[in-house]
């Protein structure tokens, strides 16, 4: 099982793999945020507030999804760090 974890500017990002999913999950002051995708790797991004949280949107593209996770977390997409196994999730 893959795992990974990077932090920078007070957000921790962790990537890492189930039986059914690559997920990315970043945690700053408190409040989260998770990107999933199907753990062959072509399907839509699914972003949620939480790992087990509903499905907030569908992405293709992984800027696209990391937006909206910086979103959720009171910060920009360039404040979030991405593991390096997670930098091929997206279509």
């Amino acid at each position: 099982m893959t795992e990974e974890t990077a932090e920078a500017d007070g957000v921790t990002a962790r990537y890492y793999e189930t039986d059914t999913e690559r997920v990315l999950e970043f945690e700053a002051d408190g409040a989260t945020a998770a990107i999933a995708q199907n753990v062959e790797g072509y399907a839509m991004l699914k972003v949620r507030p939480t790992v087990d949280g509903d499905e907030l949107e569908r992405y293709y593209g992984f800027d696209m999804a990391l937006d909206h996770a910086a979103e959720l977390l009171g910060r920009t997409p360039g404040d979030l760090p991405v593991p390096e196994a997670a930098a091929d999730m997206g279509m």
